[in-house]
């Protein structure tokens, strides 16, 4: 089986892994996205998911996104930023990625804001596990506050929320933490005039199906996917 090969398998069978998770929680498949977490994968391997349909990456890093991705207007899949931004690198992650989805604070939104041409969409990151080596707002008091003003930047578009579960938390405490940023998202969407917000970007490799079964809309999936990284 060739690497292009192996890959298209792995696709295929993750998509029924997201569907079956979808059913059992009472959901359509449709209704969940998958994002390919390539970091640290090849260009080539990114083509070859994208020739297998799969249209949709997320990269960590800015500076290894210039180094191996094309152009944003010369690519047929669609590349997020899902790592840590640093403010001095948000005009190339602006050139670099469609969308940035871990927007961890005022400041950051209002840099993005004062260097996009157009109104640029992004996540707003929640730490929902409480642990301190984690990016993202702290609480949904401070990131209401925040959102209060930057729903008042004119370039600054906000698609939903993003978290990660607890780094290897029992079942409860993963669920708890997706459930937490479910609620938060529904009051957000109560509390703000925001058309646009209807992602709740939650689960990855190994707890998909519970974030799934909270309610999220766009799962992030790499290990299963590609292997292991290096591989």
């Amino acid at each position: 089986m060739t690497r292009s090969e192996e890959l298209a398998h792995n696709l295929a069978q993750i998509k029924e892994s997201i569907a079956a998770a979808a059913s059992s929680a009472g959901r359509s498949g449709d209704s969940v996205r998958l994002m390919a977490v390539s970091k640290t994968h090849p260009w080539e391997e990114i083509l070859a998911l994208s020739g297998a349909g799969q249209l949709l990456f997320g990269e960590n890093r800015v500076q290894e996104g210039e180094a191996k991705l094309a152009p944003k207007g010369q690519r047929p899949m669609r590349v997020n930023l899902i790592g840590h931004l640093q403010s001095n690198k948000v005009g190339k992650a602006l050139s670099l990625f469609d969308r940035i989805d871990s927007v961890d604070s005022l400041r950051l939104a209002t840099r993005i804001d004062r260097l996009s041409a157009e109104r640029y969409p992004i996540l707003l990151e929640l730490n929902t596990s409480g642990e301190a080596a984690k990016h993202g707002f702290e609480s949904e008091d401070e990131l209401f506050s925040a959102l209060e003003q930057i729903v008042l930047l004119p370039n600054i578009r906000v698609e939903g929320l993003m978290t990660l579960g607890p780094l290897g938390g029992s079942e409860g405490a993963i669920r708890s933490s997706f459930g937490h940023l479910r609620c938060v998202f529904e009051r957000a969407q109560e509390r703000f005039d925001l058309p646009a917000f209807t992602e709740l970007s939650m689960g990855m490799s190994g707890d998909f199906p519970l974030a799934i079964a909270e309610g999220s809309t766009c799962v992030r999936i790499g290990t299963a996917l590609f292997g292991k990284r290096g591989q």
